[in-house]
């Protein structure tokens, strides 16, 4: 049996068009920026800590508490437009063999997520896809505070996982070095949003995570 870690952003959906609707619609509503949010801007922003994400797209937001006001916007925008899509339009952004692979995964191995998301974010995954039952746990930034080799530390901590037998999936070069923070192997997503030169494996597609650990 083995830890299973995952991403969620380019690992196990794609909200990018959907999301970059409703952070541009807080925008327009907040009134200081004149930021144009689209979903291939967003592609190279997820992944990083949400603090970071607002220094790179609100660059003519002057002020530190503006940008956080802003975001916490953007977020709120984002959970209610998400919370509302249907059962149909979430498996529409679901990557093609997520929901089955993730169930014949949790028979012999234990999951979880970890990501540089909001609060309520990963929730809204595991609704949205019926994986609430087999998800054992989930941390993100908004719980932590801290990046994301921090933040998977802290779950590896609280279930005392040993770094042999634990592997976070993802797709970005933010996640390969996270893993490389926490000691341990790092799976890489090639359909996703970022480029990994050397991960331990990759895949491309999710369902080979079957072969792998079945």
């Amino acid at each position: 049996m083995c830890n299973l870690i995952f991403d969620i952003d380019g690992t196990l959906w794609n909200t990018t068009e959907i999301v970059a609707v409703a952070w541009q619609e807080a925008a327009n509503a907040y009134g200081k920026t004149k930021a144009v949010i689209t979903a291939d801007l967003l592609k190279k922003e997820f992944g990083k800590t949400m603090d970071v994400i607002a220094e790179d797209i609100f660059t003519d937001v002057p002020s530190s508490e503006d940008k956080k006001t802003l975001i916490d916007l953007c977020c709120r925008y984002e959970h209610t437009r998400l919370h509302s899509i249907t059962h149909e339009v979430a498996d529409s952004i679901i990557f093609p063999g997520v929901k089955a692979t993730l169930r014949d995964l949790s028979e012999d191995n234990d999951l979880y997520i970890v990501s540089n998301c909001q609060k309520g974010y990963p929730e809204l995954f595991t609704d949205k896809s019926g994986t609430g039952d087999i998800i054992n746990d989930h941390l993100c930034f908004g719980d932590t505070g801290t990046p994301k080799g921090e933040t998977i530390k802290a779950l590896m901590e609280r279930y005392n996982m040993s770094p042999e037998d634990t592997y976070y999936v993802g797709d970005t070069m933010g996640d390969f070095e996270a893993c490389t923070i926490a000691g341990i192997r790092f799976i890489f997503c090639r359909y996703g949003f970022g480029e990994v030169l050397s991960p331990y494996k990759a895949i491309n597609s999710f369902t080979e995570l079957k072969d792998m650990f079945s």
